[in-house]
C-alpha cells in the first residue's frame, strides 16, 4: 500500500493546535488577528501542498506574508489614487 499524505488543511489545523497556548495568552483583539493570519494561509492550500516543504510552517508563513503584502500593495494603490485625485482638484 502507498503512503498516505496528510492534507495541508490538516497540517494547518495541527499548527494552529500547537500554537493554542500562545493564542490563549494573547489579548482578544490579537487572537482575532492570529486567526486572520491562519485564514490567509488557507488561501494557498494547493500551492502549499504542491510544495510540501520539509518544515510545513515555512509554507504557512510564506502564505501569510503573501496575503499581507497583497493587502499592503492594495492600500498603497488606494493612497496613490487618492493623492492624485487631490492634486487634480
Amino acid at each position: 500500500m502507498g503512503r498516505t499524505l496528510p492534507t495541508f488543511t490538516g497540517i494547518i489545523d495541527s499548527e494552529i493546535e500547537s500554537w493554542s497556548k500562545y493564542k490563549r495568552g494573547l489579548r482578544k483583539e490579537d487572537q482575532e488577528i492570529f486567526d486572520d493570519l491562519f485564514r490567509a494561509a488557507r488561501i494557498h492550500l494547493a500551492e502549499n501542498f504542491y510544495a510540501m516543504r520539509t518544515i510545513p510552517f515555512e509554507s504557512i508563513v510564506i502564505s501569510m506574508l503573501i496575503e499581507q503584502r497583497k493587502l499592503i500593495k492594495k492600500l498603497q494603490e488606494q493612497i496613490e489614487r487618492s493623492n492624485s485625485i487631490e492634486i487634480l482638484t
